[in-house]
């Protein structure tokens, strides 16, 4: 339905366009005179069309989303009194089940006589506001375009009043990026906060033992937990380290080479093949590391004398270093391709080599770029669960052994709010304060990042 009217809406503004720059040269005296206007053509144009769209999409937007309270409210009046005064969840399941039933599927019990009734008047109010929606809609569109059609004029600079539009909308973006963070942050440090209420914030913070085993009822056995984060955080660090020491100088490497040295057809068609893999599910990585690089890891340090576990962060970070390639290739690539020849020219004119020219010149300039690759190269590594779930397991062992099993702080937060939890209990608060401190250290990562970038930083003309 919202899709229809949407759909209206567009070749209704297609319409209020072409009216409105028709009107605007028939004012003028035709296209060749437009040089008389105080916009262009296409503005008036755009601003007729922007009255046509803008407020119907508005009220359809507000519709969409007060519709479905403003029916159950109405639903629950034309029911009888013993059933509005039902506590909520009983109120709430009989909503479900009315509206079941009126899509024709079926209710949690058998219906009596007033909901069946109720059913019925939830289709009539449902077919009522189908019908609203599109006369109301269509009428304001309609009221819009007249509005906008009549407004133009010769001396209107109807491109100011687009502008302003489209800054406003942007505002309207930004603010919603804005708060949308400021909403993610604020719920997982509201669900830490009550997670260290039950848990010393010390405790978790310095813990050397992960073990989330809490009892959700009295009988069952195992009343207490160990939420040490250390080996959580450990084994995050040791898959990032491992995952970064194969990226970093392949993608690099790579992408001096690409930039620097191929010829152009080599990296026409070379480059994108190397971005493919960034395209490969994760998943796919992670049956490659489970089946393939895990047992040839294992095999291949047995014969060395080393103890290898079957799940190792090693091949979860090998596999992981060769997804997170193509980021660092690809924006390293760009990096450097984006230095000025004359810098290159400059250096080769005084009797440097290649080689120097890249080393002294080329990589200095493209110094914050490549930061900014590697950095995202990292918190790819930091944020990945696929491949370590399928290649190194869920074991939170405090080692540096690269061979043994370990897992991740994504991985423990999947973990952990998977099946059914109480919100209230330790084990699944735990995940948010997990989520909390991992959006620390990211936000530290940026700020280095953005040291390196303004330290460095430098301008060319």
């Amino acid at each position: 339905m919202p899709g229809m009217i949407l759909l209206a809406l567009l070749v209704l503004s297609a319409a209020a366009y072409a009216l409105g720059q028709r009107r605007v040269l028939r004012m003028v005296g035709g296209p060749t005179r437009s040089r008389a206007l105080a916009s262009r053509p296409r503005y008036y144009g755009t601003y007729v069309a922007l009255w046509c769209a803008v407020p119907a999409l508005g009220l359809l937007l507000l519709w969409v989303f007060l519709e479905p309270m403003v029916l159950d409210q109405l639903v629950l009046r034309h029911l009888p009194e013993s059933y509005r005064s039902l506590p909520p969840e009983r109120v709430s399941l009989l909503l479900n089940d009315i509206k079941n039933l009126a899509k024709g599927g079926i209710a949690s019990g058998q219906p009596d006589p007033a909901v069946r009734d109720a059913v019925e008047h939830y289709r009539n109010l449902q077919s009522l506001a189908k019908t609203a929606l599109w006369v109301v809609v269509l009428s304001l569109s309609a009221v819009g375009l007249q509005f906008g059609y009549r407004k133009i004029h010769i001396t209107f600079r109807a491109r100011n009043k687009v502008e302003k539009v489209v800054e406003t909308f942007l505002i309207i973006a930004s603010t919603i990026a804005i708060f949308t963070t400021i909403g993610i942050v604020f719920s997982v440090l509201f669900e830490a906060l009550r997670f260290f209420r039950l848990v010393p914030w010390w405790e978790f913070l310095f813990g050397l033992k992960w073990s989330p085993q809490m009892a959700i009822r009295a009988d069952q056995v195992g009343a207490s937990g160990a939420f040490g984060m250390v080996p959580v955080f450990t084994g995050t660090l040791l898959i990032a380290l491992i995952a970064m020491s194969v990226a970093a100088p392949l993608g690099l490497l790579s992408a001096i080479y690409l930039s620097e040295y191929a010829p152009r057809a080599f990296r026409t068609a070379v480059k994108p093949i190397l971005e493919i893999l960034a395209g490969i599910p994760t998943v796919v990585y992670g049956f490659f590391a489970a089946l393939t690089v895990g047992p040839l890891v294992r095999r291949v340090g047995e014969s060395l004398g080393f103890a290898v576990a079957s799940e190792s962060a090693l091949a979860a970070g090998l596999v992981m270093g060769i997804m997170i390639v193509p980021f660092v290739s690809s924006l390293t690539d760009d990096v450097i391709t984006a230095v000025p020849n004359d810098l290159r020219d400059g250096s080769l004119a005084l009797g440097a080599t290649r080689s120097e020219t890249i080393k002294r010149v080329v990589l200095p300039a493209a110094l914050p770029g490549i930061v900014g690759g590697l950095l995202l190269g990292v918190s790819r590594a930091i944020g990945e669960t696929m491949i370590v779930v399928m290649a190194a397991g869920l074991a939170a062992n405090l080692t540096f052994n690269p061979l043994a099993a370990v897992t991740t702080v994504t991985v423990q937060i999947v973990t952990l709010l998977v099946g059914d939890q109480e919100f209230d209990s330790p084990k699944t608060l735990a995940a948010f304060a997990l989520g909390l401190v991992l959006f620390v250290v990211t936000l530290i990562l940026n700020i280095i990042a953005l040291y390196v970038v303004r330290k460095y930083r430098e301008q060319y003309e």
